[in-house]
């Protein structure tokens, strides 16, 4: 336990998590259920918080039951840090959580007094962004990332293993590929059994873990909603719900089409990923690693892993797409600071990188000013047409300034 505690203690959350501790009346610290919230917030808050820290989780119903007369309950806690996990479970408690904010900071408390753990997005949480503008701050955790754990040994590191088994810690780290895949499959299990319920959706356990699955199928790509809702008996509207339900749980991205000017005809449909590469090897009954080395879905497979990446490495001033016309000439993933700074990334699942013609004449149509190739190889060298081929360690350190 404590060696999961210390390579939490080094995410690279933790930095932003104290400064929005000390600086913000509330944080929120989103995420998907097990990537360690609880136990991030709680020795981060410990030990960087110079009050009382007291702790209230909403899936315990002794918990939830003190919340009756919410607004006595937490008037108790002044100048201490209350910790509230699951806070989507009781979403009217925003509402009372700003009166009491205010309410201190005209006594002159400005540090934390509420941490909100939760495993819905902040659109999900609607009613707090309305009701706590100004007062909160919005931080995501997302499971184990490369540049995580490539600092705990960076000379020994490959990307290999967190790619097949996922970034959440208790499959990660977990001491053999089969209690790996008895964790995920456990994990699957119960959110769609208990999670997804539990917030008020009426879908039935057995249609969601198939529309789960037959996501993974696309990784990578845009699905047809008419397709799949045949498939299920649904209409493709009650797709686009599902579809929007795992994206607002962290379960699923949606990478939006790029919207720039051209005349080309392109796509506007999202291309979707299951966002962590070990429950989509779960979810396709991939249980060995040589199995993934044959697999149909490896490239696909690989990009998300990448994708994932990169966008947990990049702020949120950073605009992310991709670029596919009607022809299909295409652009992995596309960044874009500004009209200045525009990079164009290929991502290949190959030692001998090559890209053909299209992807330059795509790179023109977007205006990018860097244009990388990113490999399963580790040694960066220049391309044709002023494109480099990069591995992927090396490509985030650089994406730091972006």
């Amino acid at each position: 336990m404590q060696g999961i505690i210390m390579i939490m203690l080094d995410r690279v959350l933790t930095s932003e998590l104290i400064s929005a501790l000390q600086n913000m009346p509330a944080v929120a610290l989103l995420g998907p259920r097990q990537v360690g919230k609880t136990t991030l917030a709680l020795e981060i808050a410990k030990s960087n918080i110079e009050k009382p820290v007291s702790y209230l989780d909403l899936e315990l119903d002794t918990d939830l039951a003190k919340l009756d007369d919410p607004e006595a309950y937490l008037r108790t806690f002044e100048d201490k840090l209350l910790i509230i996990d699951e806070v989507q479970l009781k979403p009217d408690l925003f509402k009372i959580l700003r009166s009491l904010i205010d309410l201190r900071k005209r006594a002159g408390e400005k540090a934390a007094q509420f941490l909100l753990l939760g495993s819905a997005s902040r659109d999900l949480l609607q009613q707090s962004s309305e009701t706590l503008a100004g007062r909160i701050r919005y931080l995501e955790l997302k499971p184990f990332s490369i540049s995580e754990i490539a600092q705990q040994d960076p000379l020994e590191f490959s990307p290999d293993k967190l790619w097949f088994r996922g970034g959440f810690p208790d499959s990660y780290l977990a001491s053999s590929e089969d209690e790996s895949w008895n964790w995920r499959s456990d994990f699957i299990a119960s959110y769609v059994e208990r999670d997804i319920p539990q917030l008020g959706v009426n879908i039935s356990a057995t249609r969601m873990r198939r529309f789960w699955t037959m996501l993974a199928h696309f990784q990578g790509q845009q699905i047809n909603m008419s397709a799949i809702g045949k498939s299920l008996v649904v209409s493709p509207t009650t797709i686009r719900n599902y579809l929007d339900i795992l994206t607002d749980l962290y379960m699923v991205r949606q990478l939006q089409p790029w919207s720039g000017n051209t005349k080309k005809r392109l796509s506007k449909l999202p291309k979707v990923y299951i966002r962590d590469s070990g429950l989509l090897h779960r979810l396709l009954s991939i249980s060995e690693f040589d199995g993934l080395l044959g697999h149909p879905i490896l490239g696909h497979s690989w990009e998300g892993f990448i994708v994932e990446n990169i966008l947990g490495s990049v702020s949120d001033k950073c605009r992310t797409s991709y670029y596919r016309t009607s022809n299909q000439t295409e652009i992995d993933l596309i960044l874009e600071k500004s009209s200045k700074e525009v990079w164009a990334i290929e991502i290949k699942r190959t030692s001998a990188p090559k890209v053909n013609a299209s992807f330059h004449r795509s790179c023109e149509e977007v205006g990018a000013t860097k244009k990388f190739v990113v490999y399963s190889g580790k040694e960066r060298f220049p391309m044709a047409e002023n494109t480099e081929a990069i591995g992927i360690q090396e490509l985030l350190s650089e994406l730091s300034g972006l």
